[in-house]
């Protein structure tokens, strides 16, 4: 039997990150209620090994305080490494960070425009909210990391049913030291990254840019499914 989009599917589709927030907090009802939705995610044998911390208020201006100065003396401390590579996913981040400098009227050229850019990500793009998700480090982490991941999906996924916005943000990690010294968490729990959360600034040129998928023809491999890909 044919099945039609759901409730779900509009959402999932229709959530993007959004680079400029409006400063109206969210109400402590919603913030509850998306908690509570990404903590349903799944997890390796139900671990659910994510450590959660919400900045808001005059802990959140603080803190972006913290991180800008970090910036500015060169005092990065990742706890994971970043790369890209040098193939097509390197192509793809190049291509995403064009598309937001050109919204956003910044040359190529313009070294300083796009370092403001950069240095927005630790303003949190005006954001009032933001979370940031520690793991504990068991074997190489990488199934950690997954349910990290799973439990940010929730995350985000909730706040676009709410008519909210979130972006998650490796650049947060990259001064991870910062941030655990501002908010006492202990040295073994590890910052994977951030999402700042809250009402998206429709208004901002930024916020118009889409930015695309890849066909699916690109990243699944399908064995004895007939007709899925049919078309695409």
């Amino acid at each position: 039997m044919p099945t039609t989009a759901s409730p779900f599917t509009d959402i999932a589709r229709a959530r993007h990150s959004p680079r400029q927030f409006l400063p109206a907090p969210v109400s402590p009802s919603d913030i509850r209620g998306v908690l509570e939705d990404a903590q349903t995610a799944p997890s390796n044998s139900n671990t659910q090994q994510w450590t959660v911390h919400v900045v808001s208020g005059a802990a959140r201006d603080a803190l972006s305080k913290e991180l800008l100065r970090a910036e500015e003396e060169g005092r990065t401390s990742p706890d994971f490494t970043a790369d890209y590579g040098e193939g097509v996913f390197q192509e793809r981040a190049q291509a995403q960070a064009a598309g937001h400098y050109r919204a956003r009227g910044i040359e190529r050229a313009d070294r300083e425009g796009r370092r403001v850019a950069v240095r927005e990500n630790l303003e949190f793009y005006g954001a009032p909210h933001a979370a940031f998700l520690f793991m504990p480090v068991l074997g190489d982490g990488v199934r950690t990391a997954g349910d990290i991941g799973m439990y940010a999906q929730n995350f985000l996924l909730s706040l676009a049913a709410r008519g909210l916005g979130g972006i998650p943000q490796t650049i947060l990690g990259f001064y991870a030291d910062t941030v655990r010294e501002f908010l006492g968490v202990p040295e073994d729990l590890k910052l994977l990254f951030g999402i700042s959360f809250g009402t998206a600034d429709l208004a901002a040129p930024v916020n118009v840019v889409r930015r695309g998928r890849v066909p699916l023809r690109q990243s699944v491999v399908l064995h004895d499914t007939p007709g899925v890909l049919d078309g695409q």
